[in-house]
């Protein structure tokens, strides 16, 4: 069966976040006949505690698209057999699906993955190839399988790394590209023109969940370790040192130094800079934030911060 124009397809989307709503657009911009979309619950916000809706159930209700959000899908999935939809398209949805939701797509079901399969599989793959000080990494459209991020891959879009600030800029350089993906691979896809690849087994590597232990920066890395998992971690959650009982967050780190004269952790004292000795050299901390203050540059969190040297970050 050959579809003659996107508005043909009839499409189930699944997507909770901002980066998911780039697919999202591309599909609707393009004509393609949504017939639902499946997100996260609504959830509380800010001290007020409001329930908010996610990003894309946002752009699903302002384009009048039918809205379902099952607290686990992979016991409520009955509503999406009266939807006879023709493919499931996927980013980001945040839930496991059931084998059970992706067989009733007659042409399948492709997810958007934030890596280049076989690397990263897993729920951080972005952070994961930051903090990994990775020259490239970029977006893969998938076959939806049971296996975790193991189906056929369709089509791969690279994003080199070496200018790219942080994973917040990463996380808009991946929804983005996974738009324009969306725009074109699509309706390729539907009409069997894209062929499936196989990942290759012995290539796997996975990209685990961000825990909170992740999140305090280890003084044991070198210079170029440490800078990129701040850029890993950086603007959200933020990588964190101690100083004192208060959690210091790091956003952005430069190298200042090959200087070995110092403790490793120890706070270098400078009119200009904060910095921080590491093993093997000097990084300059310059977007800082201490705990219940607001986030500002390194130098300007020193001239007030009447530090007692030797000081240290822990």
């Amino acid at each position: 069966m050959k579809f003659e124009k996107p508005s043909d397809v009839k499409v189930l989307y699944l997507g909770t976040p901002k980066i998911a709503i780039y697919p999202l657009l591309a599909l609707l911009e393009e004509g393609f006949n949504v017939v639902g979309v499946v997100t996260q619950a609504d959830k509380p916000n800010g001290r007020s505690g409001e329930l908010t809706a996610s990003p894309v159930k946002k752009i699903a209700l302002k384009a009048g698209v039918p809205v379902f959000q099952p607290a686990k899908i992979r016991k409520d999935y009955g509503w999406a057999k009266e939807l006879g939809f023709d493919v499931i398209v996927c980013m980001a949805y945040g839930q496991i699906i059931p084998d059970e939701l992706l067989k009733m797509a007659p042409l399948g079901a492709v997810n958007f993955h934030g890596s280049l399969l076989p690397k990263y599989r897993g729920a951080a793959p972005m952070q994961r190839a930051l903090m990994n000080g990775e020259s490239e990494t970029g977006v893969s459209l998938m076959e939806m399988v049971s296996k975790m991020d193991a189906g056929d891959v369709y089509e791969t879009s690279v994003i080199p790394l070496e200018n790219v600030a942080n994973y917040s800029e990463l996380y808009e350089k991946m929804g983005s590209a996974a738009g324009e993906m969306a725009k074109h691979a699509i309706f390729k896809y539907v009409n069997g023109e894209l062929k499936g690849i196989p990942q290759d087994e012995s290539k796997v590597t996975f990209a685990e969940k961000i825990s909170v232990e992740d999140e305090h920066l280890p003084l044991n890395l070198s210079v170029k370790e440490t800078i990129n998992y701040i850029r890993g971690l950086s603007y959200e959650p933020g990588a964190y040192l101690y100083l004192g009982d208060k959690k210091l967050k790091v956003f952005k780190a430069s190298l200042f130094s090959e200087e070995k004269a110092h403790e490793v952790g120890e706070i270098i004292q400078n009119k200009k800079h904060l910095l921080l000795q590491l093993k093997d050299g000097v990084i300059s901390l310059d977007e800082i934030q201490l705990e219940g203050k607001k986030m500002m540059a390194g130098g300007a969190f020193l001239n007030g911060a009447r530090l007692t040297f030797p000081c240290f970050l822990k």
